[in-house]
């Protein structure tokens, strides 16, 4: 099915130049020039509410679905499962917000915090049988919500749109934008 591209490719015309309500308000203060920032995080908001909408019944959000999932991945390389410092770095956010983030879900039963064998102060996630449980109930409802959004964006649009995100979040970017000043 797919967005409706007609109306899209009409308003990005030549002869009518692109811009949105954020854009047009931008344009004072940034000197024409349209935030990046501002759309992908304002698109992300949008998407992140779709999914929380369909994780709601499960008493879950998609950032926790995201961690639970990513610890269930973790776990089977290591029974122990990650470090918090190992899942911080894969999920690319501080460690004082992976441990907030990460209370409700210790408080419901889904996650323990394990200490290390070697090191008492290092602390492993580790999914309780609880948690797989919701891990996997939540993954029949997010693939549905997946699915729904790919139908809207068209799977051309879904795909480039993951790309374009991964490019901007790897290294490779991080390092170019870097380099650039």
């Amino acid at each position: 099915m797919g967005i409706n591209t007609k109306l899209i490719d009409a308003k990005n015309s030549p002869d009518k130049p692109a811009m949105d309500q954020s854009a047009a308000g931008e344009q004072g203060i940034l000197g024409g020039r349209v935030c990046t920032n501002t759309a992908l995080r304002l698109a992300a908001r949008r998407l992140g509410q779709l999914y929380d909408e369909a994780l709601a019944p499960l008493d879950l959000k998609a950032t926790q679905l995201a961690l639970i999932a990513e610890i269930d991945k973790l776990m089977v390389a290591d029974r122990q499962g990650p470090t918090l410092q190992e899942l911080a770095a894969r999920l690319a956010i501080q460690l004082s917000a992976l441990t907030h983030a990460l209370r409700p879900l210790v408080r419901d039963g889904f996650v323990e915090l394990r200490p290390d064998a070697k090191d008492r102060r290092t602390k492993h996630g580790v999914l309780t049988p609880l948690g797989k449980a919701r891990l996997s109930e939540a993954a029949v409802r997010w693939a549905a919500a997946n699915d729904r959004v790919e139908a809207v964006l068209g799977p051309a649009s879904a795909a480039s749109l993951r790309a374009l995100a991964d490019q901007v979040a790897s290294d490779a970017f991080l390092a170019a934008y870097k380099a650039e000043h």
